[in-house]
Order: C-alpha cells, then sequence, then structure tokens
C-alpha cells in the first residue's frame, strides 16, 4: 500500500510540474490595463483597456487604425479572445511591419492579418496580407470554417506560426493553413478598419485574454484541411502526409512529355526558365501531356499570361485519333486567355470562353460573395482544378470557387450536345485521364504544378 501511494504521489507531483512547466510557457501581451510596450499607428480609431480587456472604437473618416505591440515575435502561439459589433471589419494583425516596404507611405502597417469578418462573406480566421498581397487563405478554401464565427459573441482564436508555416483556429476548429516563401518577424497589432461616414461611428471590437507562447510553440496536428503553399514548386511535409505529389519540381519536366508523340521532354520543346515551365510566342512546339493518367484528383498550378495570351490546362484526357492517325488528345478544358485582349475570349456563349472557365461549356463566375473575381495579366495566378469521385468538378481562381458541376449529369450532357465536342462519344467521361498543358503559339508560363489524387 505504502509503494502505491508513492507511486500515486510520484505521478500526481510529475503532473503538476508538467502542468505548471506549460503554464510558465505562456506570458500576457497586455500588462493590467497599460498599453506599455505598445504603440498605436495608423488611424485615430479609440483603444482603451478596462479590467484587462481592450475595446477599439470606429471613428469616421480615418484609415484603419492599429495597436500594435513594439515587439516583434517570429516563431509563437498566439491566443485571445474576440468580441466584434455586426458591421464592422476587424482583425489581428501578426509578422506585420511599417518598414521597409517602398512601395508604401511611411509607417503604413502591412503584412499578415487573422481577419475578423461579419460580413456574408463570412471569411473570419482567414490569412489576408495587409496592403501587400492581398489574400492568402481565403476561408473559401475551407467551406465548412466559414459558419464558426459568432458575431456579437465572444470567439475563441488561435494563430500558430512555426517557420514558414501559419495556421489559424476559431472556437476549436482549424480555419488555414498557409506555407509561406520564407519566415517572416514582426509586430502582433490590433486592429479597427477604416469605416466612411458617420453613421457607422462608434462600432466596437472587444479583445481579453490575450497571451503568447514563445518559448516552444509547436504546430498543432493538421485537420486535413486545404494547405495552400505560395512558396513556387516546393511541397511542405504536411503536403506530403496528405499525399500530394509535384508535377514539376522548377529544374526539370520529368512528368511531361510532348503531345507530339517525344517521350522524353526537350527543352527545345517548351523551355525551363527562372524556376517555370514557358512557352515562347511563335512557337510551334505542340501541347504537353502528363505521362500517368489520373482519376479523381486535385490539381493545383500557378500560371502567367502575358497580354493577348491564350492557353488552357486540360484534363481527363483521351486520344480520340481514328486508328493509324496522330495523336488527338481532346478533354475538359479549363480556359487561359487574357478576356480583354484574346479575341477568342468574346466567341462562344455567355462567356464561355473566358479564363477558368469549362472552355465553350460553362463561363466562370465574374463575382463570387460580392466580391469580383480577379484575373491578373503579366503576373502570378492560382488555379485549382478538383474532380471528386462522384463527379463533381470545381475550378478555382485566386482563392474564389468560379465554376462547378457533375460530369454525366444531363445538364452536362446537353452542354455537350451543343459544342465543339458534339461528336465525340463519353467526351470527358472517361474514368481516368491525361492532363495536358496547351501550346496556343502565345507566350505562357506554368510552374507549381502538383497534383494528389482523392
Amino acid at each position: 500500500m505504502e509503494k502505491l501511494t508513492w507511486i500515486l504521489t510520484t505521478t500526481s507531483l510529475s503532473l503538476l510540474i508538467s502542468l505548471a512547466s506549460f503554464a510558465d510557457d505562456w506570458e500576457p501581451l497586455l500588462s493590467g490595463n497599460s498599453f506599455e510596450g505598445w504603440e498605436q499607428l495608423g488611424g485615430l480609431a479609440k483603444f482603451e483597456i478596462k479590467n484587462g480587456e481592450v475595446t477599439g472604437t470606429s471613428v469616421a473618416n480615418t484609415p484603419n487604425s492599429f495597436m500594435t505591440t513594439e515587439r516583434a515575435y517570429t516563431d509563437f502561439v498566439l491566443e485571445f479572445e474576440v468580441w466584434v459589433q455586426d458591421g464592422l471589419n476587424s482583425g489581428v494583425q501578426f509578422r506585420s511591419n511599417t518598414k521597409p516596404n517602398p512601395d508604401l507611405p511611411d509607417g503604413r502597417v502591412y503584412g499578415y492579418q487573422f481577419e475578423l469578418d461579419t460580413t456574408e462573406r463570412a471569411w473570419s480566421a482567414g490569412i489576408y496580407d495587409e496592403a501587400n498581397r492581398g489574400w492568402l487563405y481565403p476561408v473559401s478554401y475551407n467551406e465548412p470554417a466559414r459558419y464558426l464565427f459568432k458575431k456579437e459573441q465572444w470567439n475563441t482564436a488561435r494563430i500558430e506560426c512555426i517557420g514558414n508555416e501559419v495556421q489559424t483556429f476559431l472556437n476549436g476548429k482549424q480555419v488555414s493553413h498557409l506555407v509561406d516563401e520564407e519566415t517572416i518577424s514582426g509586430f502582433i497589432g490590433l486592429q479597427v478598419h477604416s469605416i466612411r461616414g458617420s453613421e457607422n461611428e462608434g462600432y466596437k471590437v472587444r479583445w481579453r485574454n490575450l497571451r503568447i507562447n514563445t518559448k516552444i510553440p509547436k504546430l498543432s496536428p493538421p485537420e486535413g484541411i486545404y494547405i495552400r503553399n505560395i512558396k513556387p514548386n516546393s511541397l511542405s511535409s504536411s503536403e506530403k502526409a496528405q499525399g500530394w505529389t509535384r508535377l514539376f519540381n522548377g529544374r526539370k519536366a520529368n512528368e511531361w512529355r510532348s503531345a507530339e508523340g517525344i517521350n522524353v521532354f526537350s527543352d527545345k520543346d517548351w523551355e525551363v526558365k527562372d524556376g517555370a515551365l514557358v512557352i515562347h510566342a511563335g512557337s510551334k512546339a505542340g501541347d504537353l501531356v502528363s505521362k500517368k493518367a489520373y482519376g479523381p484528383f486535385e490539381f493545383d498550378f500557378e500560371f502567367k499570361l502575358t497580354e493577348g495570351a491564350n492557353s488552357g490546362v486540360k484534363y481527363f484526357v483521351s486520344d480520340f485519333a481514328e486508328p493509324g492517325q496522330a495523336a488527338n488528345y481532346l478533354g475538359l478544358e479549363y480556359q487561359l486567355i487574357d478576356d480583354n485582349l484574346h479575341p477568342d475570349a468574346k466567341q462562344g456563349v455567355v462567356g464561355n470562353r473566358t479564363s477558368a472557365s469549362l472552355y465553350d461549356l460553362i463561363p466562370r463566375y465574374r463575382e463570387v460573395q460580392t466580391r469580383k473575381v480577379p484575373l491578373h495579366i503579366g503576373s502570378w495566378n492560382h488555379g485549382r482544378i478538383v474532380a471528386f469521385p462522384n463527379g463533381t468538378v470545381q475550378h478555382w481562381l485566386n482563392g474564389f470557387n468560379v465554376v462547378e458541376y457533375e460530369r454525366g449529369s444531363n445538364i452536362y450532357d446537353a452542354l455537350v450536345a451543343r459544342s465543339k465536342y458534339e461528336n465525340y462519344e463519353n467526351f470527358g467521361l472517361k474514368a481516368k485521364g491525361l492532363l495536358l498543358l496547351q501550346n496556343h503559339d502565345d507566350e505562357v508560363s506554368y510552374r507549381s504544378l502538383k497534383i494528389r489524387e482523392l
């Protein structure tokens, strides 16, 4: 009995020491009712502390306002509770800075922001790059998370930053997972968004129980959500665990071959330059097709169009050539085109030949959740094709789901019957098919090509 008592006592003591040690890893971000170690940047919104609770109050016709730590943080886990009045946009800056960004006015806050969104869009806990790159992880990537935030109620929030990976959580659920190009260091800030007109003045956002762990910060085990990796041509360990593989590593394109029948990729066809696969204007090299056929899949890619360019990513591609004839690769096409300058974008029906449309079949949405879908000519765009096992297919463009349809449905069959593909039996319906990068004799670049089968 004495031995059992000793074991239980020792175990309890070890547990208490462990818990005490864990508690010591956290420190409060605020000292009582003082903003000592903080400074206000940007606009003139009102910040005050009472009973350890920070209240930010909107002021009309002033820029975004930030109450920021004077200290910079790199690797950490940050937890807080937040309450936002309906109608006010807010956020929490982290790894943020004011310098050196030569494109911004002196003192302008830029950097990561944990979004607090009371609008119908509902992108709370998404990652926005304030005054810099814009949306890095819109919550459209994780649709169920749009319903986690509670307006005018207290919400628990968590931000994890380890190396170049960032994860956010809201009310106990993971919302985002971002892999950036590099590790960033910067301050933490509480934002009150700018407003127009005195009728919206006086809206409030409140924070409490802000604490940070910089001693042993760790990433929580991933919950299987989509990982947005913006480091070109790379795969993180988390992506590999989800089953992602690269189809281009930035140096060689061994996973592709010429559609003209050449088994080995030739630099004379498509050039590998500065980490991208580039087809030059006026080239007659032909298309590239994947060496492997894929069934249900998720395909991620980035593309850059020059002015007036035309290209496309085809999937579930099959060879419809007659016996003895040259290959005739046809498939469903995620259209890539300069919507304003290339004439083919004006052809077809109701815009079904514009970028990210299902070419000649379904036009893309130009606006999603009241936001205009961006298409950048001359810089990189993020494309994504998701083909689910149940036949549903999605086209994504720069964070927005712009096309959704079901292969083999009555509507699909009717669309094909009225398109240029009407004479091809079972067009787009094979269980597996190749991927194809199209050469339309215009300069177009591709990178960060990766896929996972579903």
